[in-house]
């Protein structure tokens, strides 16, 4: 690792403690969380695993195996306009505060069913970004610095590290690879700002079609 991506790599670590520390905590109930979930499944599925054809019809994404600090995180930003979607900004004002924890519990008590390959040429590309990175000039750090081994999201790190990471990285392995480019291409022309200190607005911005391209196909055949 050169030195460029190690203070990259060390930037994403170590960004605003207080982004993390202000996350929401749930504690919730996951069987609570599946009968208050029953509208969500509309979309996402019951389990959270949403249908290819739901996908391709909504943009709906997989919620199954999500970090819940994260979906909780995410709704409150759909709440308070920090995100907006013409399905979840409404959906979500509709949701109890108390609700959110039990809610997210039931989805990331769920296992996530991975996507199989769509362009197989894409994965080797998508591997390496994902493992290793992009080098100079346009130096991108690993995503599985922040979104760990098979795009798990950072649950278990607080096991790992003397303090717990500042990003609330989302579990990201087996999503729809649609997903993972709309959401990297909204990063990278703006349109996506409810990442604390711009750390995925920086790393897409340096991305090009391809790589966002290759990276989705590769996340998207992960199993976690």
């Amino acid at each position: 690792m050169t030195t460029k991506h190690l203070l990259v790599a060390l930037a994403c670590a170590s960004l605003a403690t207080t982004s993390f520390a202000a996350a929401p905590k749930p504690a919730g109930d996951a069987a609570a969380g599946q009968q208050k979930s029953a509208a969500c499944g509309g979309c996402h599925g019951p389990d959270g695993n949403s249908a290819p054809e739901m996908y391709a019809a909504i943009k709906a994404p997989k919620l199954a195996g999500q970090v819940p600090e994260y979906i909780v995180k995410s709704l409150h930003d759909f709440k308070a306009a920090r995100r907006n979607n013409e399905v979840m900004s409404p959906q979500a004002q509709a949701v109890a505060e108390n609700d959110m924890a039990d809610i997210a519990a039931w989805f990331g008590s769920q296992k996530v069913q991975p996507n199989p390959a769509q362009n197989k040429d894409l994965l080797a590309q998508g591997e390496k970004i994902f493992m290793k990175g992009i080098g100079r000039p346009d130096v991108v750090a690993a995503c599985i610095g922040c979104h760990a081994p098979n795009g798990v999201g950072n649950r278990n790190w607080a096991a790992i590290m003397a303090k717990v990471p500042a990003v609330l990285a989302p579990a990201i392995g087996g999503q729809h690879a649609g997903y993972i480019s709309d959401q990297l291409k909204a990063y990278k022309a703006g349109k996506r700002t409810s990442d604390p200190a711009k750390v995925m607005r920086d790393i897409a911005g340096r991305m090009n079609e391809k790589d966002i391209a290759a990276v989705a196909e590769y996340v998207a055949t992960l199993g976690r």
